[in-house]
């Protein structure tokens, strides 16, 4: 049973060595694929530019805030 449940994840690493290979040495090295090198390095492998999802914070507000509930 355990071994039907990581059929899947093996048959991608056949399938494509190298993609999982990168994507497993960027997660060990904790590499941010949205900032330099890896950025611009990614931007000329692939041709265009990758875009990500930053979060924006509100500077006003330096830590938790605290709420009243009546």
């Amino acid at each position: 049973m355990f071994i039907q449940e990581l059929s899947p994840i093996f048959t991608e690493i056949a399938r494509y060595p190298a993609s999982f290979l990168g994507g497993f040495a960027s997660g060990v090295l904790r590499l941010n694929l949205a900032q330099d090198p890896v950025k611009s390095w990614l931007d000329q492998q692939v041709g265009t530019s990758i875009t990500s999802t930053t979060v924006v914070q509100n500077p006003s507000v330096p830590g938790p805030v605290p709420i009243n509930i009546d």
